[in-house]
């Protein structure tokens, strides 16, 4: 209805001043302004509900027609319905008098009679204030014939008085509606304010979790009476009880998931005994993708359309400021995990001992998890096991397992990186670090060694859900460049293994041997030095040629290594000259290996030759322990046991003859 009625006066919003004179003056005006406010063509067909309650307020405040005159009045609309008290058994001539009245315009007048008897009709037209339109018509039905002059003129008069009660309730309807509106625009500017607010507030801050905040805040302070669940369908670990998994396979359809599938807003209504409950699922979208849904459950009464356009807003606006926050923060994690892999990979690369590598990694991986346990296992590969190599679990220390067992097992066979939330809901295979450790979430990775599975790391914590797929994917880069470490050291100890090996027998090298003497008597008690050398080796070589030789020399290298404890350390001493050192062990007993092997090279060896051996011991005891001194007899004893006849052995300062 207000569209027709022209332009509000520029004072009606404006304050009044404490002047009388200005107050008085306010009044006029908007009175004068309310007297040309009126109804128009195309409001008729909508005033029969306006004319019946002008028509009740008519009733109650018109004066009898005297001489208790009969008469019955009523009011019809533009159609020809009577709106007032209907008359009983209302003859045709009735209808059509108020038709006619319709038509013309003009009053209109009727004698006639009915059951109760001769009366006189008259029907008058109700006009606009304006345009003079025709908007009903006002009838009188009087049984006193001797009234009728006298009638006519008061019928008039209630007319007069009819349109005036109508544009009073007229004038309370448009000025409810206007104060309604006025009240409307007030309240969305304040929310447009607020929203101002929020947006701003949001948009400043990259915070993730404040900005989840400031939206459960700002929905609380709009909507007190609303319930409101965040559900993420992403990681994203927050103190706010209101934030929830999207569990999407064990929801279903419901409306948090066609929310979520679709990406639009869903509302659905229902009734709950006596209330109207309305349920509102809204995504939490940026342009990138989705990362939730809001789920609303209020009083269906107290939602409006213009709430659920503001909620969308701030979801919208919400869902902008979350993206911009969580790209920002995966810029940073970025650049993070960057300088870490950095970091890491240089110090990895300062060293070249394989359990140093090991020591470090557990210990870095531990602070940049905020893991609880930490245990790195390597594949053996002349055992085919698993050996725990580093863990801060002591119960693991030094301990090997099949390759087929547990977590190490697993992701040997699968070469692929695990994640586990809640270890006794979803473990799959048995666990000793698990168990001992009670951890509920694992991380855990192979480690490629040139492309083969060689080592496994295992992180644990004891809270269910502990690591996220941010820790997952920085672990898999991390392990790369584990990987590439432990490449180079096993290279650089290959290398090294090499340079301290003869290329020949496949004995240590001398230099390398005297080295391991002299780190055996910092640390042990005692050991003996087994030096042998192959008798009338030039003429094997002048005989049968220096390839032959060199089989000869390699034959009894091997009886030597088959014939000694695997904790012995033999060694190519120059020539034909090999040496054994044997820690921890006395002379007498180094000469029963020392017979076992020239009874072995006699026998064995083709074409056959013969060795002798000196043997020197060494003991803390001793006024001078030292490398030179224990090579020094054991070479003075061998060059007895040659100059004594070959093919024997001889002790220092002492003799033994076979």
């Amino acid at each position: 209805m207000l569209e027709h009625l022209g332009s509000l006066p520029a004072s009606l919003n404006s304050p009044s001043s404490g002047d009388p004179a200005s107050a008085a003056s306010l009044h006029n005006e908007h009175a004068l302004w309310m007297q040309q406010v009126d109804i128009t063509p195309f409001d008729f067909s909508y005033l029969g509900s306006l004319l019946q309650q002008a028509f009740t307020d008519w009733q109650q405040q018109r004066n009898p027609i005297p001489n208790n005159a009969a008469t019955i009045f009523n009011v019809w609309d533009t159609e020809g319905v009577s709106v007032g008290d209907p008359y009983e058994d209302v003859s045709m001539d009735v209808s059509l008098t108020v038709l006619r009245c319709l038509e013309t315009g003009q009053e209109q007048s009727l004698l006639s009679s009915d059951k109760h008897g001769q009366f006189h009709l008259l029907a008058i037209p109700l006009r606009s204030r304006s345009n003079k339109d025709m908007f009903a018509v006002f009838t009188a039905l009087i049984y006193e014939p001797n009234q009728y002059e006298t009638s006519e003129a008061l019928v008039r008069a209630e007319a007069s008085h009819y349109r005036t009660c109508f544009y009073r309730r007229f004038e309370y309807i448009f000025m409810t509606d206007l104060l309604h509106a006025h009240e409307q625009s007030a309240r969305e500017e304040h929310r447009r304010s607020i929203l101002f607010q929020i947006v701003q507030r949001m948009h400043d801050n990259m915070d993730v979790d404040t900005i989840l905040d400031e939206v459960f805040s700002s929905m609380d302070y709009l909507y007190p009476t609303m319930r409101i669940t965040l559900f993420m369908s992403q990681d994203q670990s927050s103190s706010n009880a209101r934030i929830k998994p999207l569990l999407v396979h064990e929801r279903g359809e419901d409306i948090c998931v066609r929310s979520f599938m679709e990406g639009r807003l869903i509302v659905v209504r229902s009734i709950d005994g006596e209330n109207r409950i309305i349920e509102v699922g809204l995504p939490l979208k940026g342009k990138q993708g989705i990362y939730g849904v809001f789920y609303i459950e209020m009083n269906d009464e107290l939602m409006e359309e213009s709430d659920l356009q503001l909620i969308t807003m701030m979801a919208d606006t919400a869902g902008t400021a979350f993206e911009n926050a969580k790209l920002h923060e995966q810029s940073n994690m970025l650049i993070q995990e960057l300088r870490l892999i950095n970091d890491l990979t240089q110090r990895l690369n300062k060293s070249l001992q394989l359990m140093e590598i090991f020591q470090f990694a557990e210990q870095e991986m531990l602070g940049m998890f905020q893991a609880e346990s930490c245990c790195i296992l390597q594949m053996n590969d002349s055992t085919n096991q698993f050996e725990v190599m580093s863990s801060n679990v002591h119960q693991l220390r030094r301990q090997s397992f099949p390759n087929n067992y547990g977590i190490a097992g697993a992701l040997y066979q699968s070469e692929e990186p695990l994640i586990m939330s809640n270890y006794l809901q979803h473990a799959p295979f048995p666990s000793q670090f698990m168990d001992h450790t009670k951890s509920l979430s694992l991380i855990a990775s192979p480690v490629r060694v040139n492309g083969e599975v060689k080592c496994v790391i295992m992180l644990g914590h004891t809270q269910e859900q502990f690591f996220s797929y941010d820790n997952y994917r920085l672990l898999q880069m991390l392990v790369i460049h584990m990987g590439l470490a432990l490449s180079n050291a096993t290279l650089h100890a290959e290398v090294r293994r090499l340079a301290n090996l003869d290329m020949l027998t496949g004995l240590y090298v001398r230099h390398y041997l005297d080295n391991v003497i002299h780190e055996r008597q910092a640390h042990e008690f005692c050991g003996s030095l087994i030096v042998v050398d192959i008798d009338q080796f030039k003429q094997v070589n002048d005989t049968f040629g220096h390839q032959t030789g060199d089989q000869v020399l390699k034959q009894v290298s091997d009886i030597v290594v088959s014939s000694v404890r695997p904790e012995d350390v033999c060694a190519r001493w120059g020539g034909e000259e090999l040496a054994i050192y044997m820690p921890q062990l006395g002379i007498r007993q180094a000469l029963e290996y020392a017979e076992i092997i020239r009874q072995r090279v006699s026998e064995e060896t083709r074409p056959s030759v013969t060795v002798s051996s000196g043997i020197a011991e060494w003991s803390w005891m001793d006024e001078k322990v030292s490398v030179e001194s224990l090579f020094y007899r054991a070479d003075m004893a061998l060059y007895q046991a040659k100059h004594g006849g070959r093919n024997r052995i001889v002790l220092e300062e002492q003799e033994v003859t076979r």
